[in-house]
């Protein structure tokens, strides 16, 4: 039973519009601000007074969560703690009645052999309900890694999301994902469905070695151009591709880094001949996917990859950040995928069909 009392609003603008006071002017969440303040997720506040970029504290987030109507809050030891961005979707998350969901996510991922961090479910279940939002490039230096401290405009941003869901039971359909349905029903009830469908087909000691590193990552940002999370905050889609296969060694196969020459999502998919094309029913796990903008656009126009979990199942790096997806919900757009594992001779190519 779910333990928050989700209220639904019309329709609301979470980024745009007139900030309200010289306090929010700047902050990219001047929209969720106003409404969160307006609906009192933040006691005594206004969008004047609101401090965006202060660091939100697990006093605040015991508030907002207490005015969502979390009754299972209680009054944290240290007011003032700061909250990590982790922590804030996992609480959230919680009060969203979602921690079996995430539960669930993180025991097939562990029982697959992928030793998933502690956020990993919680920030799969968070990234699907869109409680994250993917700044401007110009802004990305402000992009919170999962252990690093929220801000009052995550919160804020969060708990705007959590008044949109609403709680009517979704009419199917495969081809949106979770976020794209919470704008029209649901995303609680549908994250909830689509959860039952993940799984993870047994994999070899190198497919679970890769994609062990891939959901290590879950819950890092997405960042235009990054590729490495010691430098930059997250990774953009082929970035992220580029970081578990080209800046991660691997034991085992010593070789796999030279696969990847080019950096962009074009470049990793036409480096390979047609003849080691994978099709759509060929894919493995740990097979690196590429899409299209459209399912007519040239191969040359290619701008998104991903790497294949299985079953269906997909994890990249794109507006939500480094989370899961269904292949499903590209529609048309897949193109071909490629085996890394098998280009330097430790996994087979499909056999051709006649």
């Amino acid at each position: 039973m779910e333990r928050v009392v989700v209220l639904v609003l019309g329709c609301f603008v979470l980024l745009a519009g007139p900030a309200a006071g010289a306090n929010t002017r700047q902050s990219w969440a001047s929209g969720a601000i106003q409404v969160v303040t307006s609906h009192g997720l933040f006691p005594g506040t206004s969008p004047a007074t609101f401090r965006p970029d202060d660091p939100l504290t697990a006093g605040d987030l015991a508030g907002m969560l207490t005015a969502i109507g979390d009754s299972s809050v209680r009054t944290p030891a240290v007011a003032g703690a700061s909250v990590s961005i982790a922590s804030l979707d996992a609480a959230i998350v919680r009060a969203l009645g979602l921690q079996p969901v995430a539960a669930q996510f993180a025991d097939v991922a562990r029982s697959a052999g992928l030793d998933p961090p502690s956020r990993f479910g919680t920030e799969v279940v968070a990234r699907m309900l869109g409680l994250r939002y993917d700044l401007p490039p110009s802004l990305d230096s402000l992009e919170p890694q999962p252990a690093q401290p929220a801000t009052r405009a995550e919160a804020a941003f969060s708990a705007a999301r959590v008044l949109s869901l609403g709680l009517e039971t979704p009419t199917p359909n495969p081809s949106l994902s979770p976020v794209a349905a919470a704008d029209t029903a649901s995303g609680v009830q549908y994250v909830k469905g689509i959860s039952a469908s993940f799984a993870i087909p047994p994999l070899s000691p190198l497919q679970q070695e890769i994609l062990r590193t891939a959901v290590s990552y879950v819950g890092y940002p997405y960042v235009w151009g990054g590729e490495d999370e010691n430098v930059e905050r997250g990774f953009d889609c082929s970035g992220f591709v580029w970081r578990v296969f080209k800046l991660t060694s691997y034991a085992d196969a010593p070789g796999l880094s030279d696969t990847l020459k080019g950096r962009t999502a074009a470049q990793m998919a036409l480096e390979v001949p047609k003849t080691e094309r994978i099709h759509r029913a060929d894919l493995e796990p740990g097979d690196v996917l590429f899409f299209r903008p459209t399912p007519k656009a040239k191969a040359s126009k290619i701008d998104h990859t991903a790497i294949y979990l299985g079953s269906g199942w997909v994890i990249e790096s794109a507006g939500q950040g480094v989370s899961l997806g269904r292949l499903e919900w590209f529609g048309k757009r897949f193109a071909w995928a490629r085996r890394p594992l098998a280009e330097i001779g430790l996994e087979a190519f499909p056999t051709p069909k006649v």
